[in-house]
């Protein structure tokens, strides 16, 4: 043992106010800040003129803001999907392959049954794809509590099986015939999703509409619902959860078919709405963004939806700054990694806190 661990131990720290939870996130992302700063001076290049293109760029006029919100909408309902797992303690990583099996459900009834009316066509899109992506979902869900396999890997493997689904589709019976290169068609028009007024901003198709309702009943469904509070109580304990009778199987079948449904709603979201094709990028990694999202969020719905914005400002922000100044993109990843892992590790204080161990004295 070193002579630092056997200076120093982790101990839980008491529960903090509001306030000082708030000044304490706070002081993170200065931090990160700071960090990020002397990565760009290290580049050779100013970070306040950088930061100020990052806003500027993300949310200086309507249509910048614009995108942002629409990047704001995939990244949102599939974070709103991941938490209901997590808030389970169901370890699900496999958003990614559910929001991809959403958008498929809805790619197939867009290109082959896109003879019926917008609202009959998009109400399947939407049905089809929560209904896929649930089913996804289900099966590490089932396999978990028929014989105790790993959720957390079992999810993530999924996700590489629903990529290559796409690509296959893509290269053979999906693609479009006569294209130069391998691509699927562009939506027909009947596919498409309806537009809607952002308040200040302007048109964006209705999946905005979508996902605020979807964080109002999320937040009802946790807060005010049998179902909710029985998912609550396994992942707090799940062996209390059986003593007091719940039928601890069934509740995390529900549970991470809705998750998994989300995800998949938000691929369908995704694919009418801003894309209108679908392509082996349409998961774009939402669904690995949104694990992020929701620790930063503490397992709260409006708390993920404003992560989920913040996240969508400094995705556009970074995209306009390497632009501006032929940062490569590399770097800018980079960067962006530097602030999220300082942002992320700050949570880990707010737990627990480093104290200096009491010389014996015996």
């Amino acid at each position: 043992m070193s002579r630092v661990s056997q200076a120093f131990h982790i101990a839980q720290r008491e529960e903090l106010g509001r306030g000082r939870t708030a000044a304490f996130r706070l002081l993170a992302v200065l931090f990160a800040l700071g960090v990020g700063a002397l990565f760009l001076l290290a580049l050779g290049y100013q970070p306040l003129a950088v930061y100020g293109t990052m806003v500027t760029g993300a949310l200086g006029s309507a249509g910048m803001q614009k995108e942002a919100i629409k990047l704001t909408i995939p990244l949102a309902l599939a974070s709103l999907g991941v938490l209901l797992a997590f808030k389970m303690q169901f370890w699900n990583i496999g958003a990614e392959g559910q929001i991809i099996m959403g958008a498929v459900a809805a790619g197939y009834f867009a290109y082959f049954q896109n003879g019926l009316p917008q609202w009959a066509l998009l109400i399947l899109m939407a049905v089809f794809g929560i209904l896929v992506g649930g089913l996804w979902g289900l099966i590490p869900a089932w396999f978990n509590t028929r014989f105790g396999t790993n959720e957390t890997l079992f999810t993530l493997m999924l996700n590489y099986i629903a990529l290559y689904f796409v690509t296959f589709l893509r290269e053979g019976p999906w693609r479009e015939p006569g294209g130069g290169f391998a691509a699927m068609p562009r939506f027909p028009k009947q596919a498409r999703l309806p537009e809607a007024y952002f308040p200040f901003v302007g048109n964006i198709h209705i999946g905005w509409i979508v996902m605020l309702v979807m964080v109002a009943l999320l937040f009802v469904y946790l807060k005010y619902t049998k179902q909710g509070y029985e998912l609550t109580v396994v992942g707090e304990n799940m062996r209390t959860a059986r003593y007091a009778g719940m039928p601890v199987t069934k509740i995390v079948l529900r549970t991470m078919f809705l998750s998994a449904g989300i995800c998949g709603l938000a691929g369908m979201l995704q694919v009418s709405g801003a894309d209108r094709q679908l392509t082996d990028g349409i998961g774009g990694g939402r669904g690995f963004q949104a694990v992020s999202v929701v620790w930063l969020a503490r397992l709260n719905p409006f708390g993920a939806l404003a992560v989920s914005f913040l996240f969508a400002v400094m995705q556009k922000g970074f995209s306009m700054m390497q632009t501006e100044y032929r940062i490569p993109a590399s770097m800018s990843d980079i960067l962006q990694g530097i602030l999220l892992f300082c942002v992320l590790g700050a949570e880990f204080f707010l737990n627990y806190r480093v104290m200096r161990r009491k010389e014996s004295l015996i």
